[in-house]
């Protein structure tokens, strides 16, 4: 028996938060993907759109520009709640099953240098007593325990502790609610903890007396006077911008996401376990984490390419011992 569509989305969403335990981010991005195939399709009933419909829609996306990331995700959404349109005998077959994989491109994650994230931590001064304060505190978390931004701004302030303890060596672990309400542990260094204290004794200033939930209430480490009572996604973001202009670098190479990944792009160049940066990132699958050591080996090509005498041969170079002689020349 069929089901209206709008319905159908709303019960496939339930079914993600409750059952498979989906973050915010992951239910508002199938909302968006779901309702967009509602509107171009005109579908109103789970079994209006049939394979011939899904898979012009499917060849829609390139045509309306949309990135190969952006298709690639909205045909997963497509996938997994026309499957759960059929397990729910609202349909009689999936209308997506002859769709072949579809898989975006990998891309290597933007590399930020180690000076230029030094540049960005000295900069936060220049915000100002307040802004720059958290500023820096937010950086350190970001770049220093691999933070995604959402877990980030929904910090708890009861997450860390008081008092750096006496027993602790360089580091501390820190217990993050990630994706998927699962619990990962991450190190938290000295220098991210000093951080975050001078954050914390000019924390209850923020917030004006009359704000409706005042930075001495709030539960949250980065208290701000918005919907939900924390800092935001954007403001970070905006913040990063402003810290980056007074480091002199561009905003457009940088967001907090590239300073997670400079996190485990360093850790990995560091010579750190991959399986141990994995449960830091919360990465489900070693897989996405492999990513870093394609990142490493790129940039030892880079450096080799443009420093080995060897491989700044011209063409024409005959042989070995002619290429020794132009390379004692140059």
């Amino acid at each position: 028996m069929s089901q209206r569509l709008d319905l159908a989305i709303e019960a496939f969403l339930e079914m993600a938060a409750i059952e498979r335990g989906s973050a915010r981010n992951t239910l508002d991005a199938y909302r968006r993907d779901l309702d967009d195939f509602a509107t171009i399709t005109g579908a109103t009933l789970t079994a209006d759109p049939d394979h011939a419909m899904v898979g012009d829609y499917a060849r829609g996306l390139s045509a309306r520009g949309l990135s190969r990331a952006t298709t690639a995700r909205r045909r997963s959404a497509l996938r997994q709640f026309f499957r759960f349109c059929l397990l729910e005998g609202w349909r009689a077959d999936d209308p997506t099953s002859r769709w072949d994989a579809g898989h975006a491109l990998a891309r290597l994650p933007k590399v930020v240098p180690v000076d230029q994230v030094g540049a960005l931590l000295d900069a936060c001064v220049r915000l100002g007593p307040v802004d720059g304060v958290r500023a820096r505190a937010m950086l350190e978390l970001t770049y220093g325990a691999g933070l995604r931004v959402s877990e980030l701004v929904t910090l708890p302030l009861a997450a860390l502790p008081a008092h750096w303890p006496e027993t602790a060596g360089p580091a501390i672990a820190l217990t993050i609610l990630g994706k998927g309400n699962k619990e990962r542990m991450v190190p938290l260094s000295r220098t991210a903890f000093e951080a975050v204290q001078a954050w914390r004794a000019i924390r209850d200033t923020t917030l004006s007396p009359k704000a409706d939930l005042s930075a001495r209430q709030s539960p949250w480490l980065f208290p701000a006077a918005t919907r939900e009572g924390h800092f935001g996604r954007r403001q970070m973001a905006r913040m990063l911008d402003r810290v980056a202009l007074e480091a002199g670098l561009d905003p457009a190479a940088l967001s907090p996401h590239v300073l997670r990944h400079a996190f485990a792009t360093h850790l990995v160049d560091g010579g750190a376990d991959l399986r141990a940066v994995q449960t830091m990132l919360g990465h489900a699958d070693i897989a996405t984490t492999q990513i870093y050591t394609h990142v490493a080996q790129a940039r030892l090509r880079a450096v080799v390419e443009s420093a080995h005498p060897l491989a700044r041969m011209p063409d024409d170079a005959p042989d070995p011992v002619t290429r020794e002689a132009v390379t004692l020349r140059e």
